[in-house]
């Protein structure tokens, strides 16, 4: 008996009821093989891909993949939106105010939703998205080390 395979990226969107394109297939992957990319890089990594696409066709594929639960946006405030592969999980950002590159970090404690509100107020949480803000390595360095 062999392994399974698990499912490519067509057969993917067929899972969650979406039409395969050419387009769409190209941007899911752009996304999952970028990290935290806005809609001009991933436009460009569709062109890349499969020719010509328009910024619209970009917007109309995330919103319908980010719809279905393969892609996720995430929106720093003051920043354009990004959007990335890993979904299904509840982790969270670390995003730098000087250079503004995002990073994935886990959880920082407990069981998923990650935060437990001090007064839910009646709500189901199934999720909490946390934003951590500071500075990279990088730009902690280039700071210390400015005149």
């Amino acid at each position: 008996m062999t392994a399974s395979q698990p499912p490519n990226t067509a057969e993917e969107l067929r899972g969650v009821g979406l039409r395969v394109t050419a387009a769409r297939v190209a941007l899911l992957e752009t996304v999952r093989d970028g990290d935290h990319l806005g809609v001009e890089a991933i436009a460009a990594g569709v062109r890349d891909r499969v020719g010509h696409i328009s910024l619209q066709a970009v917007y109309e594929a995330l919103n319908a993949l980010t719809g279905a639960g393969l892609v996720r946006r995430l929106e720093p405030p003051g920043s354009p939106a990004l959007y990335e592969g890993r979904v299904g999980d509840n982790h969270h950002h670390l995003v730098c105010r000087s250079c503004a590159v995002v990073v994935d970090v886990d959880c920082a404690v407990g069981h998923a939703p990650c935060l437990t509100a001090s007064d839910d107020r009646g709500f189901a949480i199934d999720e909490a998205e946390v934003i951590y803000w500071g500075l990279c390595p990088s730009c902690t360095k280039a700071s210390s080390s400015a005149p």
